[in-house]
């Protein structure tokens, strides 16, 4: 088994509006068919963890020399190309399963419950290096 992380940005999808406008069925529609999504790679034994993120404006970046305090600033801001909004964590047999995965998340229902085609990055999960020399 390898572990993948499936990766969801906010991003202004073309032909999609803002979740923000759409109507409250369709954005029920779509929460229904995420939870049904990882009840199934639940029941598949597939599902490690599924999470939204809380939205960019609240995220904070942090740096620290390690030795004073560490230096904390707002962001990133809406300006920014890629921002994360969430992510599954699954453990699957092959990459071909976690394209699987990823292509049945991007589909997922939209206005009138048309797919939203919204693109889904996939990395997989690597070991901690050796430090054995």
């Amino acid at each position: 088994m390898t572990k993948f992380m499936l990766l969801l940005n906010y991003e202004q999808i073309e032909g999609v509006p803002p979740m923000t406008s759409w109507a409250p069925e369709d954005i029920k529609r779509h929460i229904d068919f995420q939870h049904r999504l990882s009840d199934e790679l639940l029941a598949s034994g597939e599902l490690v963890e599924a999470r939204g993120l809380a939205a960019p404006e609240l995220a904070k970046f942090v740096v620290s020399d390690g030795v004073g305090a560490p230096v904390v600033t707002d962001g990133p801001f809406p300006e920014t190309k890629e921002l994360l909004a969430g992510y599954r964590l699954v453990d699957v047999e092959s990459e071909q399963r976690a394209v699987e995965i990823a292509a049945t998340m991007s589909a997922s229902p939209g206005p009138a419950g048309a797919p939203i085609k919204q693109a889904i990055e996939v990395r997989q999960v690597m070991s901690a290096p050796s430090t054995d020399f």
